[in-house]
């Protein structure tokens, strides 16, 4: 989803941009440590169009050293888990802004045109080697909390609403296309490991909506930090997959750490 927001970001703040030809893919990874703990950090990207194996190399033997997967949550996969979940979880207990929803619809359907699945994404293939592995998978939050948090996303501001709303009456394809170019560009960076893409849109989602940026991206990364730096006390090694946009930039889970004493270093 936060994947999803960065696209949209950029593409209502920037023009259409060529991709170069994609490098070997090597998304980044970034490993933290103590005496006798490695904790491994790796940026993941949510839907990916499965034409390149980034599951390899140093990722693979990373995974495979690691006692456990932690994701940012744990989502039902099947419809028997959805419907067992407690109703609270189900029905949202607040309606998400129409901006919103329009927004996340718009980058989906990009999404869908560059051929990206969420099943081909980072996050689900990481999940189901760990459970064939046999590996404990655990989540950074719960999904309750994950829906309350999109449930509660302010609305964009009017002024910004009314122009959107306007671009999409005269001129609705273009708008379209140039999502559909951002989404492009967002999957190429994670594939070669170049997080300034991400440093670029999360900028410009901070200064077109301050209060959304802090609930996904400053607020979230202060939790992880201090999650890492209370798991750095327990011995082993621990595998952490998120969004790569929680990487990047001035408030990045990687700052967050670095102000607790914790370094990090590039992994690949």
């Amino acid at each position: 989803m936060v994947n999803l927001l960065l696209a949209a970001a950029l593409a209502a703040a920037t023009p259409a941009i060529t991709p170069a030809p994609p490098p070997p893919t090597e998304p980044a990874m970034f490993v933290v440590r103590d005496s006798d703990t490695t904790i491994y950090i790796f940026g993941t990207f949510h839907a990916l169009d499965g034409k390149d194996q980034w599951f390899g190399d140093k990722v693979r033997a990373a995974f495979e050293q690691s006692n456990e997967l932690v994701l940012e949550t744990l989502v039902p996969e099947r419809p028997a888990d959805v419907a067992q979940m407690p109703a609270m979880l189900r029905v949202p207990s607040v309606t998400p802004s129409a901006s919103f929803l329009a927004t996340t619809r718009m980058a989906i359907d990009a999404g869908r045109a560059q051929g990206m699945q969420v099943d081909n994404g980072a996050d689900m293939i990481l999940r189901r080697q760990a459970e064939a592995e046999g590996k404990p998978v655990e989540g950074l939050e719960t999904l309750q909390f994950q829906l309350n948090m999109f449930n509660h996303m302010p609305p964009a501001p009017p002024a910004i609403t009314a122009a959107a709303r306007q671009r999409e009456v005269s001129s609705p394809q273009p708008g379209m296309d140039r999502l559909i170019v951002a989404m492009g560009l967002m999957q190429a960076a994670w594939k070669r490991g170049d997080q300034s893409v991400f440093v670029n849109m999360l900028g410009q989602l901070k200064a077109a909506s301050p209060a959304t940026y802090r609930m996904m991206f400053t607020e979230r990364n202060e939790r992880w930090a201090d999650w890492i730096r209370a798991r750095l006390r327990t011995p082993g090694t621990v595998f952490v997959a998120v969004g790569a946009g929680h990487l990047a930039g001035q408030d990045s889970l990687l700052v967050r750490l670095a102000e607790r004493g914790i370094p990090s270093q590039r992994a690949n």
